[in-house]
Formats: structure tokens, C-alpha cells, sequence
């Protein structure tokens, strides 16, 4: 556990290095969450004029609300992805000796718009189909299966969006892409030697807490604060985690990424002994 997180911290202190070289690549994390935020408030205005279950004389919800939520759904994965992609092509771009900036970011994902909307689909169906089955459940081992099925679809679709923008593929040969680059490059029985979700906590507590003193003077400017300073330690990791897995990337395909260390990319994941 301890040999993942000092791996983790070393990769995002290469990234970092990389991020600072290009400080504009944060912006697009931040246009995700202001789709996101506006997509939401659309969503809100329409729930709220919609007529509520007993209006309608029903007591489940109707197919054509279901519908409605799915189409957000998959409306906020693209924003997500979209963004992403941006991201990731600009961070190749600059791992591989170019100046990218903001336009050719947006430019690079957009010749791909068509095969982003597509995985986003995909992605939106998953993650839905996965959700609702485990919701469904009281049983902690069929819940157990789904996150674990739920993490084999994450670590097979790692390499998604760096296929599609960079080998224009579409989202079902992007996929059989991203599991055989894995076990290509690392190996069959493997495990990840990295994890994200420590980096996002520090980053959030990092953030709270000079909200919460600064709350405890002034509520009204430590909430503003709080909002800003979390969202900004979101978008930070999230870019460098985007960086990341370019660099990861581009070392699959054998290239060296600039400003990563080959060595600690190779062993980004670790053998994992079959079980007998």
C-alpha cells in the first residue's frame, strides 16, 4: 500500500513538471465542471417544471422521464470525455516536444467528436446498468461482484480516450485497444501499482481547511472560498492524472515521454502472481 501511494506521488510530481510547462491544460478540467455545473442547472429548471408523480397520477416514474435522465446522462459523460480528450491530446502534444495550448486541445478532441459521443453512450449505459443492479441488491457479496466487475471495465477502458485521439479508432476497437496495450506492455496478471484517490483527498482537505478558519471570521466568504479552492484542488489533480495517462500512454507505444522517467512508468503496474 505504501509502495503505491510513494509510486502515486512520485508520478504526479513528474506531471507536475509537466503541468508547469503548460499551466493553461488546468483550464480544461475547469470548462468540464462548468458544463457540468450548467447542465445541472438545466436539469434542475426542467425537474422542477415537471409534474410530480401524484400530479400524474402515478407513482413510479414515467418512461419518458427515465428517458429524459438517461439523454443528461449521457450528456455529462460528454462533457467529461470531451474535456478529457482535449486534455489528453494537448498533454501528448507537449510530451512529445510540441507548445500545445488551449485551441489545439479543443481542436484535436472535436475531429473526434463523433467517436466521443459514441463512447459516451457506451460509458453512460455501463455505468448505469452497473449501478442499478447493485442498487438493487441488500447482498454485500453481489455488491462486491459489481464493484469488481465495475473495476475490471475501468482498468479495461484506461487507454480509451488516448486511443481515440490519437489512432482515430472507434469506441468498441478503442476498448480492445486499451486492454491489449495493458497486457502488451505489462503483462497478463497484473495490478496497478498507482492510486488517485489518496491525491484527491489530501488536495480537498488541503482546501477545507483554511475555509473552514476563514468561515469561522467570515461564513459568507469562507463558503466562496471553500468552493473555489475545492474546485480548483479537483481540477489540479484531475490534470495531472489526465498528463499521466498520456505519458503512460506514449511509453506503451515506446516512445519517452518528456519529463517522465521510464523507469517508474514501467513499473506503473506490477506483476500480480496467479493464485494456484
Amino acid at each position: 500500500m505504501f509502495a503505491t501511494i510513494g509510486h502515486t506521488f512520485e508520478l504526479m510530481k513528474m506531471s507536475w513538471g509537466v503541468l508547469m510547462k503548460d499551466r493553461e491544460l488546468m483550464l480544461f478540467p475547469i470548462f468540464s465542471g462548468i458544463g457540468l455545473l450548467l447542465l445541472g442547472l438545466v436539469g434542475g429548471i426542467l425537474y422542477s417544471a415537471m409534474p410530480s408523480t401524484s400530479e400524474a397520477g402515478s407513482t413510479s416514474p414515467g418512461n419518458a422521464n427515465i428517458a429524459i435522465l438517461f439523454v443528461f446522462i449521457v450528456m455529462a459523460y460528454f462533457i467529461m470525455i470531451f474535456f478529457n480528450a482535449a486534455l489528453v491530446s494537448a498533454a501528448l502534444e507537449r510530451l512529445r516536444g510540441g507548445d500545445p495550448n488551449i485551441g489545439s486541445g479543443l481542436s484535436h478532441a472535436a475531429k473526434h467528436i463523433h467517436h466521443i459521443f459514441l463512447w459516451s453512450i457506451i460509458s453512460a449505459i455501463v455505468t448505469t446498468i452497473l449501478t442499478a443492479l447493485k442498487a438493487k441488491s441488500d447482498n454485500f457479496f453481489v455488491r462486491l461482484m459489481f464493484d469488481m466487475i465495475g473495476g475490471v471495465w475501468e482498468f479495461l477502458t484506461f487507454f480509451v480516450v488516448p486511443v481515440m485521439v490519437s489512432e482515430g479508432h472507434g469506441p468498441i476497437t478503442s476498448v480492445k485497444r486499451s486492454a491489449s496495450i495493458v497486457r502488451e506492455t505489462w503483462g497478463r496478471q497484473i495490478t496497478a501499482s498507482f492510486g488517485f484517490l489518496i491525491v484527491y483527498i489530501i488536495a480537498i482537505i488541503a482546501a477545507v481547511i483554511p475555509s473552514i478558519l476563514l468561515f469561522m471570521l467570515l461564513p459568507a466568504a469562507g463558503i466562496l472560498f471553500g468552493v473555489i479552492a475545492v474546485g480548483l484542488a479537483v481540477a489540479v489533480i484531475q490534470t495531472l492524472e489526465g498528463i499521466f495517462k498520456a505519458a503512460l500512454y506514449d511509453y506503451a507505444m515506446g516512445e519517452q515521454p518528456e519529463g517522465f522517467d521510464l523507469r517508474t512508468l514501467q513499473t506503473a503496474y506490477r506483476y500480480q502472481p496467479q493464485v494456484a
